[in-house]
């Protein structure tokens, strides 16, 4: 991810930690592997792990849930709060953030193509970016809404938005959105429920 981006990612989610981001597009299964990493264990998740494609990361409980929906599913190791397993034939991911805030889903389209829809803190949306769920175009396109229209930004339409296969995993800081404690409007815990449960 190139490193101004970054930084102006940080910038505006300093400034606007109240906005959840409604999301909607397509993207590769190893993005969205990707994301899960750097979001929840990429500071202990083993070397070998993480260069695998077929293993993943689940957790349970209320807080941070992420769940692996596959017709193959082998239970590796259980690192902390993690646990690792090895899947085959995805169907879907479901992940929640700790805080709470983003909550997403990607769901099965062709082979290892899906689609994922849900909603994310601007935080999130570095380790978005980062693991090439969003594309460079999305995120731009979104920060240039921010800055002319901070009060009622849009996120862009899902044809800017595209799935990659970048080969590395950055040294983003895990679980970005832990600290953010701002709360959900009513529409947003609405549009999350009928996801989790569809």
């Amino acid at each position: 991810m190139n490193n101004m981006l970054c930084i102006r990612v940080i910038k505006w989610s300093r400034v606007i930690t109240n906005e959840l981001v409604s999301i909607e597009t397509t993207a590769s299964l190893e993005s969205f592997r990707r994301f899960l990493i750097i979001s929840t264990c990429k500071s202990f998740m083993p070397e070998s792990y993480i260069h695998d494609p077929e293993v993943f990361p689940e957790r349970e409980g209320t807080q941070g849930f992420i769940y692996i929906e596959a017709a193959d599913k082998v239970t590796l190791k259980k690192y902390r709060d993690v646990t690792f397993v090895n899947a085959k034939d995805i169907l879907g991911i479901i992940y929640s953030s700790k805080s709470g805030n983003t909550k997403l889903r990607w769901r099965q389209i062709r082979k290892r193509i899906g689609k994922v829809t849900g909603v994310a803190s601007v935080n999130s949306l570095v380790n978005l970016v980062e693991s090439g769920v969003l594309s460079r175009e999305w995120i731009n396109r979104y920060l240039g809404q921010m800055h002319t229209s901070p009060s009622t930004p849009s996120p862009p339409s899902s044809s800017s938005l595209s799935p990659s296969d970048s080969p590395s995993v950055s040294d983003t800081e895990t679980e970005v959105d832990t600290n953010s404690h701002s709360p959900q409007t009513h529409e947003q815990h609405g549009r999350v429920d009928t996801l989790l449960s569809s």
